[in-house]
């Protein structure tokens, strides 16, 4: 279906520049969308905060489940004393009324690391949203901005890819391209990078 819209569209297209070519040449640009978003400061920045959100996440992840599995340790120590020939009757409830609320603690831990594991990834996935979101957002204020200095009157992104996973783009001449200047507007503002120590 969708290889079948962007046939038509491109159809269209031709259709449309072959009647204007009549009156006036159309001006074609490309850009790569792909190379514009990872050579943007604010996506390197996003990455960065992206990554150390998730290690932070992931270090207290690591921090419960460690203090689970000593829980469980512990469980299994208790049952293991218990298992014991050797103990009394009233030693053995004691052991029983042990092991009670640290099963009860272990299966709550459990959950509650169960709910914490799901509930940060949503978080983390939130946030990158929000984050690609404001990018992409810029981005394409700095693609129109330079389409309507330099009257391009249709812009292909040449990183796209059809549903065929065949570039939507076969070919198109380099002076085409103004992906350039597209990064050059977007980091005309990047803060200075902070000086090695």
């Amino acid at each position: 279906m969708k290889s079948t819209n962007t046939t038509a569209l491109l159809t269209a297209f031709l259709l449309i520049c072959g009647a204007g070519f009549a009156q006036a040449q159309v001006k074609i640009g490309t850009v790569d969308m792909t190379r514009i978003f990872n050579e943007y400061y604010k996506t390197k920045d996003a990455k960065a905060k992206y990554s150390d959100a998730e290690k932070a996440a992931n270090d207290d992840l690591n921090g419960r489940v460690e203090t689970l599995k000593k829980s469980v340790q512990e469980i299994s120590q208790i049952n293991a004393d218990a298992q014991k020939q050797e103990l009394s009757k009233e030693a053995l409830e004691a052991k029983k009324k042990e092991l009670e609320p640290k099963v009860a603690a272990v299966r709550t831990l459990d959950r509650e690391i169960a709910e914490y594991r799901a509930s940060k990834q949503k978080s983390l996935q939130d946030q990158f949203l929000r984050m690609r979101k404001d990018i992409v957002d810029d981005i394409m204020k700095a693609v129109n901005d330079l389409v309507k200095a330099k009257a391009y009157d249709v812009v292909f992104d040449k990183s796209g890819l059809s549903s065929g996973a065949v570039p939507v783009v076969l070919y198109s001449r380099e002076d085409f391209d103004f992906s350039s200047d597209v990064i050059t507007a977007l980091n005309k503002n990047a803060p200075a990078p902070a000086p090695s120590k």
